[in-house]
Formats: structure tokens, C-alpha cells, sequence
């Protein structure tokens, strides 16, 4: 299994995958487009996926419709 995860860590919106940061300084929307896309690629070489997205107020949230 691969999670990806976008959340904010000290004032950027940050991609993880595996818990390791992937990218920082995005927008949030750009963050979650990326995370989208490794996800969708992930999905089609067979790997089990979790998507989670940080909201505005702060809780992480599983994504789903992937």
C-alpha cells in the first residue's frame, strides 16, 4: 500500500508519500492535482492507494473516487 497524503506543515502545504515529503510550497489545490495524479499512477501499476487531504480547519481527510 502507498498513502500520499497533502497537509500543512510549518505554513506550506506539503505532499507526503509514506509519511516523507515529497514537495513543499505549493498551492493546496496544486498539491492535491499532484497527489491525485501519483495516486491515479499508483493505482494503475497495482498498488493499493490512500489518498488523505489536510482541510482548512485542520483534519485530515480520507479522499475518495479514486
Amino acid at each position: 500500500m502507498v498513502q500520499y497524503a497533502v497537509a500543512l506543515k510549518e505554513g506550506e502545504w506539503t505532499l507526503f508519500r509514506n509519511g516523507e515529503v515529497l514537495v513543499r510550497g505549493l498551492s493546496r489545490s496544486r498539491a492535491v492535482e499532484r497527489a491525485e495524479v501519483l495516486a491515479a499512477d499508483a493505482r494503475e501499476a497495482g498498488q493499493e492507494v490512500e489518498l488523505l487531504v489536510q482541510d482548512y480547519i485542520g483534519a485530515l481527510k480520507r479522499r475518495r473516487g479514486l
